[in-house]
C-alpha cells in the first residue's frame, strides 16, 4: 500500500531538513538541507564526534598558531564533511549555509561561498552538488546574484518570509527559494492568538502566492516550501516544487497510508488569479521598504539571522574547546 509520502513524491520532489545523516537514508529523498541550528544539534551527538576531529586536523595543518583563524577553518570544514557525508545517501544536492552573520556584506558572502566550494572540490565533490544557502536580504540576494551568474555556483536562498524578498531573488536567477512556512504561521498565532489550519495556514497562503506569480510570469527559480509545523501544512503544499521536510515529519508521512493529491501545480498557477509583475533587485529602497512593511517577514526574517548567528556561536565555542 503507498504512503502519503510515496503520494506526495510523484509531484514533489523530498528533501530532508537535517544534519543527522544516518537518519536521513531511510526516507529516499533527493535532497537534503541543512543549518547552523541543525549541524549545532547534530555534533552534540557523540557518533559524529569523528567529523570534529576531521575538521581540527585540516584546521591545525592549515593555521599552526592563529587560534581564531583555526576555529573559522575547522566550522568551515566540518559544515563541509556534513555535506560530503550527506551526498553519500542522497543522489542530489546539499545546501550548505553561509554564517549568518555575513547576512548584510555581499562581498564577504561571495568570498565564504566560493571557499565553501572550493573546500567540497579539494574532496572531489563537484559543486553542481552543492547550493551555497544564504539569508535573503537584499545583500544576500546581491551575492547569490553573483555567484550565480559569474561563478555558476548554485544558490538556496533561505530566511524568505516576504513577496519582495521572493520577488527578488526570482529577478536576480537563483537556483532555489525557501520560503518558512511553519515560522510565518508562529508569528501569527503569537500575534492574533488564534490557530490557523489547512488552506488558511498564513505560511500555506504565503508559498501559494510566491509558486503562483513565479509560474505565472515564468522564473525559473525553485520554489521549496521549508520550515513545517504540521502534515497538514504539506498536504496543502503538495505539488509544490521542492518541499524540506524535518525527519519527525518525513516519519509522519511514511507511516500516514492515505493518497495525498496535488494541490499546487503550473496549469493551477496559470488560471489563479492574476499577480502583477513587479521589479526589487535593483532597487535596495523599494525593496527594504516593501519587507519593512511586511512586520511578520521583517520579524522573522531578522529573529531568524540573530538565532542562526547564535547557533553559529555556539557552535565555534564547541570547536574552540577541542582545539
Amino acid at each position: 500500500m503507498t504512503t502519503a509520502l510515496d503520494s506526495l513524491k510523484q509531484f514533489t520532489v523530498v528533501v530532508s531538513d537535517s544534519g543527522d545523516f544516518e537518519s536521513i537514508a531511510a526516507y529516499k529523498p533527493q535532497d537534503a538541507t541543512t543549518n547552523p541550528s541543525l549541524i549545532l544539534a547534530a555534533v552534540k551527538q557523540e557518533k559524529y564526534s569523528r567529523l570534529i576531529d576531521v575538521a581540527i586536523k585540516y584546521a591545525k595543518e592549515k593555521e599552526p598558531s592563529d587560534k581564531a583563524k583555526q576555529s573559522s577553518l575547522a566550522i568551515d570544514r566540518l559544515l563541509v564533511e556534513f555535506g560530503k557525508e550527506i551526498l553519500q545517501v542522497i543522489p542530489g544536492r546539499v545546501s550548505t549555509e553561509v554564517d549568518a552573520s555575513l547576512s548584510f556584506d555581499k562581498d564577504a558572502t561571495i568570498a565564504k561561498a566560493k571557499h565553501l566550494i572550493e573546500l567540497y572540490e579539494s574532496l572531489g565533490i563537484k559543486k553542481e552538488r552543492i547550493l551555497i544557502k544564504i539569508a535573503s536580504t537584499y545583500e544576500g540576494i546581491q551575492a547569490a546574484r553573483e555567484l550565480e551568474r559569474d561563478h555558476d555556483i548554485h544558490c538556496n536562498l533561505t530566511l524568505l518570509f516576504g513577496f519582495s524578498q521572493a520577488v527578488a531573488c526570482a529577478e536576480a536567477g537563483v537556483t532555489l527559494i525557501s520560503p518558512f512556512v511553519g515560522r510565518i504561521l508562529d508569528w501569527h498565532k503569537a500575534k492574533t492568538g488564534k490557530d490557523f489550519s489547512g488552506a488558511e495556514d498564513p505560511g500555506v497562503k504565503s508559498v501559494q502566492r510566491i509558486y503562483n506569480y513565479y509560474k505565472q510570469h515564468s522564473y525559473k527559480t525553485i520554489v521549496m516550501g521549508a520550515s513545517f509545523r504540521n502534515t497538514s501544512e504539506i498536504e496543502e503544499l503538495a505539488g509544490c516544487d521542492f518541499l524540506t521536510i524535518s525527519p519527525a515529519l518525513l516519519e509522519k508521512l511514511q507511516q500516514d497510508k492515505k493518497q495525498l493529491q496535488r494541490k499546487l501545480s503550473p496549469e493551477n498557477a496559470k488560471t489563479a488569479e492574476q499577480i502583477p509583475k513587479v521589479s526589487f533587485v535593483d532597487n535596495r529602497a523599494a525593496f527594504q521598504w516593501e519587507l519593512f512593511n511586511d512586520e511578520m517577514a521583517w520579524d522573522k526574517l531578522h529573529e531568524g539571522i540573530r538565532k542562526f548567528a547564535a547557533d553559529a556561536v555556539t557552535l565555534r565555542d564547541v570547536i574552540e574547546k577541542r582545539l
